[in-house]
């Protein structure tokens, strides 16, 4: 493994990376589309519900039928609209509160994010899910008996604020929030095109193979550095 002294900012995907991908894919969205129809009955007119709303095309706005049809055809795409993940974290965001809903972290997450932090490193989140959606995400952890891993976490970015996930621009953005340099930063995925962007920005990157992630071929691996858990990632004090 690279030698990780000079890193001063680890950045995280989420799914794939710090959760299973069954969580979302057979968790959250399905989650979603059960909660939307009660939603949609109920708080079509409601004001905290309109900024929602009125994020999506006006032609799949005209009653709560259409949007709910036009919802279920985005996800049965994968699409990653951000007017869609904004929707579907508000609905989340129900589903957390009441306990419905849990984010199954892998084992060795919260250790190393504890660790990273006590190390003097800045952890930073950048997913294509909604801002607001990644902090219930860490908010509601399996972890015990601090199920809320926010405090560690300084920042967060996603397709709005940063930009897609596959683009070296984005990479780019992020790191100019900071004062560090680029190549001070660690991002950390399953997806191997992401990984090659936040590479080509000047990023360090790792691609994360989780069980339950799609295999990875010998092309992908070709390059990288591949790590199976968060335990060999561990860095010196800053100072020392």
């Amino acid at each position: 493994m690279e030698n990780l002294d000079d890193i001063k900012i680890v950045v995280l995907d989420i799914e794939g990376t710090v959760c299973p991908i069954s969580f979302v894919k057979d968790v959250l969205f399905p989650y979603a589309l059960d909660a939307l129809p009660k939603t949609l009955a109920v708080q079509w007119d409601d004001p905290a519900f309109t900024p929602y709303q009125d994020a999506f095309p006006e032609e799949y706005r005209a009653s709560p039928d259409v949007l709910l049809a036009y919802v279920k055809d985005l996800m049965a795409q994968d699409l990653k609209i951000p007017y869609l993940k904004s929707l579907q974290g508000y609905l989340w965001k129900q589903g957390y509160a009441s306990g419905s809903l849990k984010c199954p972290l892998f084992p060795d997450v919260a250790p190393a994010l504890h660790s990273w932090r006590s190390a003097g490193r800045t952890i930073i989140i950048y997913s294509s899910g909604s801002v607001p959606a990644q902090k219930l995400l860490f908010q509601y952890t399996n972890t015990v008996p601090e199920a809320d891993l926010r405090p560690l976490i300084t920042d967060y970015f996603d397709t709005v604020n940063a930009g897609m996930k596959q683009e070296k621009e984005s990479y780019e953005k992020i790191a100019a929030t900071r004062s560090e340099s680029i190549s001070q930063f660690l991002f950390l995925s399953d997806n191997v095109k992401e990984v090659q962007a936040a590479k080509a920005a000047g990023m360090q990157s790792f691609i994360v193979d989780r069980e339950g992630n799609a295999p990875l071929s010998l092309e992908d691996k070709e390059g990288q550095i591949v790590v199976d858990s968060f335990e060999g990632i561990k860095f010196k004090a800053l100072g020392n």
